[in-house]
């Protein structure tokens, strides 16, 4: 069990659970279109065993259940994501079974008193827009945003808050220069231009949904500490290139109207034409922004091509994803970014979690490694609390085991343990530790 009480956090904290659409729901129901994800696990080598989310956890079915265990747990909140390609299996034309899917999701749970947290894109881009250039056509930005009109027209009503793009960096970057996820480009003109225009499309989505009459709208931010791998003047400086390309990019082009120094010197002759004139609708004014923390990397240089540095492997101890468990990194992420970007803007960790391989036994799922991560982070969490950071909410990633993307369902970071044969849920013991801290029935 967990040492720190609701009563340690402040007046009004809110507590939740996340997931994505394409991790959890089935995609295979609901009249849901083709998305990049289930061309890129088509691909040989790309997914673990060539596993895609066509049934995934079956949430579309199970929902009422699955918020059910949100509420016994005394959870205030639900993050969620809608599926693209599930309202508009094109891009463009609309299913009104998606519609309806998130429309009963909603009312789900506000009969819960679950508060619904909505991110637009959770990274399920249809497959016909990928087709049209995806991320590298500059189009995206209005067609996200008519897909926010779509869908926030429904049941934006009901929405505690909205958030546009989860994790602009692995949209972009891990995707279109590394590979590692859909639609797994390897081209460093294809990443540039991604990760402008991932932030183009995340300013019109906001001033489309303002228009709309919509409050409480914001951008969740993927986050990773960069330590040297040594004392050399290099790896400080690698590991400052890498902070600047992970963590800087994407927070300062929506806050500050500007790219690092050091990302512009490299990408620059990459980035679309009249990318500088872009920041008026990138940096659209927000009502919050979303942390998301896990790891940090240690950094060392290298005589690759750019940006001409790897990860090495770090002394701490290591989740079943080889990530460090690294606490600290949160608070001073929380801190840095209240400091130099958002000043008294709500903050949320959006967020948080770690894979374990959890067996059931007895019908019990004793994932004492999982408590002890979120015990030291949400220590973490209370540290920049007193430092001063407006942080409004906390979100521990994930209430179940789910689809984790090129891995397939090999890693487990849910709260609950799903049988991905029978499908069957077991509470773990992190869901019972966040149930005693919460207060739940």
């Amino acid at each position: 069990m967990f040492t720190h009480s609701r009563s340690d956090f402040p007046q009004g904290f809110v507590f939740g659970a996340a997931t994505s659409a394409y991790q959890i729901e089935g995609h295979a129901h609901g009249g849901a279109g083709r998305t990049i994800w289930d061309d890129f696990a088509a691909g040989p080598g790309n997914v673990v065993r060539g596993e895609d989310g066509a049934l995934a956890c079956d949430h579309y079915h199970r929902y009422e259940a699955d918020l059910d265990l949100l509420q016994a747990a005394g959870f205030d909140a639900y993050r969620f994501s809608t599926s693209w390609a599930r309202v508009m299996p094109d891009g463009r034309t609309v299913n009104p079974e998606g519609l309806d899917f998130y429309d009963r999701l909603t009312d789900a749970m506000l009969e819960r008193g679950l508060k619904p947290c909505a991110t637009l894109y959770h990274w399920e881009l249809p497959s016909a827009l990928q087709d049209k250039g995806g991320w590298r056509n500059r189009d995206i930005a209005g067609w996200l945003a008519d897909f926010a009109e779509t869908i926030m027209g429904r049941i934006g009503d009901r929405m505690y808050s909205v958030a546009t793009i989860n994790e602009f960096w692995c949209v972009a970057f891990l995707s279109h220069f590394l590979g590692h996820h859909a639609p797994g480009t390897r081209d460093i003109r294809a990443a540039a231009r991604a990760m402008h225009h991932v932030l183009l499309a995340h300013g019109t989505a906001i001033e489309r949904m303002r228009g709309m009459g919509l409050s409480n709208l914001g951008a969740v931010f993927n986050m990773e500490w960069a330590t040297p791998a040594d004392d050399r003047a290099e790896a400080a400086e690698a590991a400052a290139l890498y902070d600047d390309y992970y963590n800087h990019f994407y927070i300062s082009g929506a806050f500050k109207g500007r790219y690092p120094d050091r990302v512009v010197d490299a990408l620059g002759p990459h980035l679309p034409d009249g990318w500088q004139d872009d920041f008026g609708t990138i940096t659209a004014p927000l009502d919050w922004a979303g942390v998301n923390y896990y790891t940090r990397s240690i950094i060392a240089p290298n005589d690759g091509p750019w940006p001409h540095h790897n990860s090495v492997p770090g002394p701490l101890p290591k989740t079943q994803m080889g990530w460090e468990i690294y606490p600290q990194g949160l608070r001073d992420f929380l801190v840095r970014t209240a400091a130099e970007y958002t000043g008294d803007l709500p903050l949320f960790v959006t967020e948080n979690g770690m894979s374990n391989a959890d067996t059931v036994a007895g019908g019990v799922v004793q994932d004492d490694a999982r408590i002890a991560y979120f015990q030291s982070h949400l220590a973490a969490v209370r540290d920049a609390i007193a430092a001063g950071v407006p942080l409004k909410g906390y979100m521990a990633w994930s209430l179940m085991d789910n689809y984790e993307w090129a891995l397939g369902y090999e890693k487990r970071f849910g709260l609950v343990h799903v049988d991905f044969e029978t499908l069957e849920r077991t509470p773990k013991a992190s869901w019972h530790a966040f149930k005693a801290m919460l207060g739940g029935d």
